[in-house]
C-alpha cells in the first residue's frame, strides 16, 4: 500500500512538469534542496526511482511516467473540490431550507423568487405550515429558518423583525357597518367573529387585544385557514381578524371591506426566526440579510 502525501504528490508534480527540480521549487516557493527531500521520500515509499538524470537533464522513468499520471488527475481533482468549495463560500451552490407561517406564504413566494433570480443555482425548499408545527420544526432543527408572526418567549431562538403586520378587521361588502366610520370597539360584541384554530399568532393576538380592552367577542366557527375564513366572512356567516397581507386579491376585486373600528389595524410584525445554535450557512446568512434590508420595499409596506 502506498503511503503517500498530498504534498509529496504536489511537488511530485511540479518537478514532473518542469523537468526540473530548480522550476519547481520557485513556482513552489520552497528550496531546492526541500523539493529533492520530499521527491527522495517518495521515491523511497514507491520503491522505484520516478526520475533518471543523464548529464545536466533529467526525465522521468516508466514509474514516473505511471505516477504522473495520476498525480495529474489527483491535483485536478483536489482544484475542483476548491472550486466547489469557493463556490458555496461565494453562494454559487447551496441549498436553503425555509419554513413559514402559513400567513406569511401570502409574501414569501415572491420573496423567495426573487432571492432564486439572484442565485440560481441555490436550491430552495419552502415548507407551508401552521404556528405549532413551524415551533416544533425549530424545537427539532429541521429547517434553516422560519418566517413567521410574533415568536414565544423562552425558546432559545433569535427573532429578528424585517417587515409590519397590521391586522384588520374584514367584514362582507354588504355589512351594516362597511361605510361607518371609526366604529368604536365596544360596537363589535355583538358580532360574531371567524377564528383561527387555537395557537394560531393571529387568534393570540386578537384575544389579548380585546381582552386588553375589556371588550368581549363572540367567537364563531373556528378555521384553520385564511381562505376558509375570508370565503366565511364574504358569506355572510361573520366577521374576520386577519393580516392585511391576506386580502389584497379581495379588495382589489371589492369582495370584502376592510371596517374602520378604532385601535385597529392592531400591528404585530413579521420576524425571521431560527435557533440561537444554529450555525448559518453563507447562503442562509445571505437570505436573512436580503429579508432584514429589502423585504420591506419590495412588497410596498
Amino acid at each position: 500500500m502506498l503511503h503517500l502525501t498530498f504534498r509529496q504528490l504536489s511537488v511530485f508534480e511540479a518537478v514532473a512538469r518542469h523537468l526540473s527540480y530548480s522550476r519547481a521549487a520557485q513556482e513552489m516557493h520552497l528550496t531546492q534542496p526541500a523539493v529533492s527531500m520530499q521527491i527522495k521520500q517518495l521515491e523511497e515509499n514507491v520503491g522505484m526511482p520516478l526520475f533518471e538524470q543523464l548529464g545536466k537533464k533529467i526525465y522521468l522513468t516508466e514509474a514516473g511516467r505511471e505516477l504522473s499520471h495520476y498525480s495529474r488527475v489527483i491535483a485536478q481533482q483536489l482544484s475542483e473540490a476548491e472550486t466547489v468549495m469557493n463556490d458555496l463560500k461565494g453562494l454559487q451552490r447551496g441549498r436553503l431550507k425555509i419554513s413559514v407561517a402559513s400567513t406569511a406564504n401570502y409574501f414569501a413566494p415572491q420573496l423567495l423568487a426573487i432571492f432564486s433570480q439572484r442565485f440560481p443555482t441555490v436550491t430552495v425548499s419552502l415548507d407551508v405550515t401552521n404556528r405549532q408545527a413551524l415551533l416544533a420544526q425549530l424545537a427539532n432543527n429541521e429547517m434553516d429558518m422560519a418566517i413567521m408572526g410574533q415568536p414565544p418567549e423562552g425558546l432559545d431562538l433569535v427573532a429578528e423583525s424585517f417587515m409590519e403586520n397590521p391586522l384588520i378587521v374584514i367584514a362582507p361588502v354588504k355589512h351594516p357597518l362597511a361605510a361607518a366610520k371609526k366604529i368604536p370597539l365596544a360596537r363589535l360584541k355583538s358580532e360574531t367573529f371567524l377564528v383561527r384554530e387555537q395557537g394560531s399568532g393571529t387568534r393570540i393576538a386578537m384575544e389579548r387585544f380585546f381582552k386588553q380592552h375589556g371588550v368581549p367577542f363572540q367567537a364563531g366557527m373556528e378555521m384553520s385557514s385564511n381562505e376558509a375564513i375570508k370565503q366565511a366572512v364574504q358569506a355572510g356567516l361573520g366577521l374576520g381578524i386577519l393580516s392585511l397581507h391576506t386580502i389584497g386579491l379581495e379588495l382589489e376585486t371589492k369582495r370584502l371591506k376592510v371596517l374602520d373600528v378604532k385601535g385597529f389595524p392592531i400591528m404585530r410584525h413579521w420576524y425571521v426566526v431560527h435557533r440561537k445554535d444554529k450555525r448559518l450557512s453563507t447562503v442562509a446568512q445571505a437570505f436573512k440579510g436580503f429579508l432584514l434590508t429589502e423585504a420591506k420595499q419590495i412588497l410596498g409596506h
